[in-house]
């Protein structure tokens, strides 16, 4: 899969989280379009990075993006705004306060909201909120959010298209 790549200076400042998750997804065997920025620069606009990516998968030169940023709000922000781009916010691991689903599951899965994010939204787009996250749980939720697949649930692609109209 070929993943567009993307941070504001946070990402490059907090422990090297972007080179070393830049090198984790390639060791996955996924091809990465770094977006940048390639240097640190505090005074940087997130969206002149971020929307870059976002576009190169909404016109699917990159079937995924992931993206960081100190909450990772922003980000998510400014991808969202590009049509066809359905980008998720993760902080960290976290366990449903109600773990019952419509369904009738249970789960005390710290990592489900990447789950449902990619089964239920189809979500295209990661943005890792690197303030809250350490390079470990940001691998974590690199690796199940890129493995899971998206539903076929008509319920939830008829959703999906009212939001991409």
């Amino acid at each position: 899969m070929k993943i567009a790549l993307s941070t504001d200076h946070t990402g490059l400042c907090y422990g090297g989280i972007y080179e070393a998750l830049k090198s984790h997804i390639e060791s996955l065997g996924h091809e990465t379009i770094d977006f940048g920025p390639k240097q640190l620069d505090m005074t940087d606009d997130y969206p002149d990075f971020i929307l870059p990516a976002a576009q190169a998968v909404a016109t699917n030169q990159a079937q995924a993006g992931i993206i960081l940023g100190g909450s990772g709000q922003g980000e998510a922000m400014a991808a969202n705004r590009i049509k066809g781009v359905r980008c998720t916010v993760f902080y960290g691991p976290a366990v449903a306060k109600n773990s019952v689903d419509a369904e009738g599951h249970v789960s005390r899965d710290p990592y489900e909201i990447l789950r449902l994010s990619r089964q239920h939204n189809h979500a295209n787009m990661l943005s890792l909120a690197s303030r809250f996250l350490d390079f470990e749980e940001a691998k974590k939720a690199v690796e199940i959010w890129l493995a899971t697949p998206y539903s076929n649930s008509p319920r939830h692609l008829r959703r999906i298209k009212k939001l991409d109209a």
